[in-house]
């Protein structure tokens, strides 16, 4: 499978100890050009790369749709991606030099202010959940993601509309496979408005303010919600779970929906 290194590894179980072959997740640097400038690397899995490019893109707020971009271009070979929007604005020349180097995972990709968060209209959507579907869907989810149960190295993201999952992407960081799925959803012409985030990963303020921008009224995940994600999700109408495991879960805003 592309992105997995085999390597020989000692293990050590109790008392016992031995050299086996073992699946790595590898770290692949994958540059975006945007309008002919370098603009930003990112370190990814090396799958669905149009995608996260464009997902990046969207969740940036430097392109709305698809028809927003001219073309794309993706060499795997060098790890580069070219794009060429239709229009160039304002922020996309601001942006240039603040090139920076990450998985989108630690301090995250996302240049504009957690303040603006706030400035985000509210979700006005009649989405509804159904908390046995929830959990039913959150069994698939875990079953999903065949990189992780052979390296257990990456998180996974994926969208649902509170049945079935419809977009899947997994990557070494949270902040990638959500851009993935928001990637391959808008090239997809897929609503997001009636449509559920399942994540692995923590909800931070950023992964919420990516939710929020494209008015995504619902985010699960296995992992926690920090106290400002909870904050923006509170302010802006976004249904937020965490610790979604088995039978559990936690509520942490539009609780009086399930009470």
């Amino acid at each position: 499978m592309d992105g997995i290194t085999i390597r020989e590894v000692l293990k050590l179980r109790n008392e016992e100890k031995f050299v086996e072959e073992d699946s790595i997740i590898t770290e692949y640097p994958f540059t975006i050009f945007l309008n002919g400038k370098e603009f930003i690397t990112l370190l990814c899995t090396q799958s669905s790369l149009d995608y996260l490019l464009v997902g990046f893109l969207v969740s940036e707020g430097l392109i709305d749709k698809k028809e927003d971009i001219e073309s794309i271009k993706i060499d795997e070979e060098k790890g580069i991606g070219y794009v060429e929007t239709v229009k160039k604005t304002n922020l996309m020349e601001k942006l240039y030099g603040k090139r920076t180097l990450t998985s989108g995972c630690g301090k995250g990709t996302v240049f504009y202010s957690v303040v603006d968060s706030f400035k985000s209209k509210k979700v006005d959507s009649n989405f509804k959940m159904n908390l046995e579907e929830i959990r039913d869907l959150v069994r698939k989810f875990n079953r999903y993601s065949e990189m992780f149960l052979q390296t257990g190295g990456v998180h996974s993201c994926a969208l649902s509309d509170g049945k079935e999952i419809l977009v899947f992407g997994d990557d070494i960081g949270r902040h990638n496979a959500l851009d993935k799925i928001i990637g391959k959803a808008v090239m997809s012409d897929i609503a997001l408005d009636d449509k559920i985030v399942l994540t692995t990963g923590r909800i931070s303020s950023e992964i919420m303010i990516k939710i929020a921008k494209r008015g995504i009224p619902a985010v699960v995940s296995k992992s926690a919600p920090t106290e400002l994600a909870i904050k923006i999700a509170n302010d802006l109408n976004i249904t937020t779970i965490g610790f979604a495991r088995g039978l559990k879960m936690n509520v942490y805003t539009n609780i009086d929906r399930y009470l």
